[in-house]
């Protein structure tokens, strides 16, 4: 059986990812006209929490192509722990929650600071019949991922606030084993961490990949 594709998880993906193509933030009257100032909160490392709070009833989600290529990579290398910067309502964590689910289990630790998201998120998971293998740290990032993470780290997926993403991959970086992969989800807008990880001289090999989504693997 694969989880991806049978139900619950299939048909509850269908629809989070359908009703995210019609709840997307420039649709909504709230973002007419504020498009300078947030494309400038999108640039600051505290400004983001303004923006994400702005957005906090929008999913936000991966596409769905990356979130099969995350399911693939996932049970291809036989991921076992996963890190997950930026849950929001769970859609990746969905992806990601069923590979390890078809890997024989697995833990996966995902952070996410808007209580209303959480709650969301959690909802899914437990549609999905995916929450016991996931644990959803409250809060900010900086903070809820310092400590206690995993030995070993197989696969990260950066999808939160764009100006942390280097911040966020130093505190994970020790714990990343040879062969770790680093997804980053609109990774254009984060110039100095696309800078770090194309520098084959800090460890890793990258490559842009579709819908602005940058694939990296630890190397060193």
């Amino acid at each position: 059986m694969i989880t991806l594709t049978t139900q619950p998880v299939a048909s509850l993906l269908d629809r989070l990812l359908a009703e995210a193509t019609l709840l997307r933030p420039e649709t909504s009257p709230m973002f007419a006209g504020m498009t300078e100032r947030g494309e400038q909160l999108m640039r600051s490392k505290s400004g983001h929490v303004e923006l994400y709070t702005q957005l906090k009833d929008f999913p936000l989600p991966v596409s769905r192509e990356t979130g099969v290529l995350l399911y693939m990579l996932a049970r291809s290398f036989e991921v076992r722990t996963v890190v997950e910067f930026g849950t929001s309502f769970g859609i990746s964590t969905l992806f990601l929650a069923a590979a390890l689910r078809d890997n024989g289990g697995g833990r996966l630790i995902t952070t996410e600071f808007e209580p209303s998201k959480i709650a969301r998120a959690r909802g899914n998971l437990a549609a999905g019949g995916l929450l016991d293998l996931v644990e959803i740290r409250e809060g900010d990032a900086l903070r809820t991922l310092s400590t206690d993470l995993p030995e070993t780290i197989d696969l990260a997926l950066l999808d939160g606030a764009k100006p942390l993403y280097g911040d966020i991959l130093a505190l994970l970086e020790s714990r990343l084993r040879a062969g770790a992969f680093i997804m980053a989800d609109n990774a254009d807008d984060s110039p100095d961490y696309l800078a770090y990880v194309r520098s084959p001289s800090n460890g890793y090999l990258s490559v842009p990949f579709g819908d602005d989504v940058e694939l990296s693997m630890r190397i060193g």
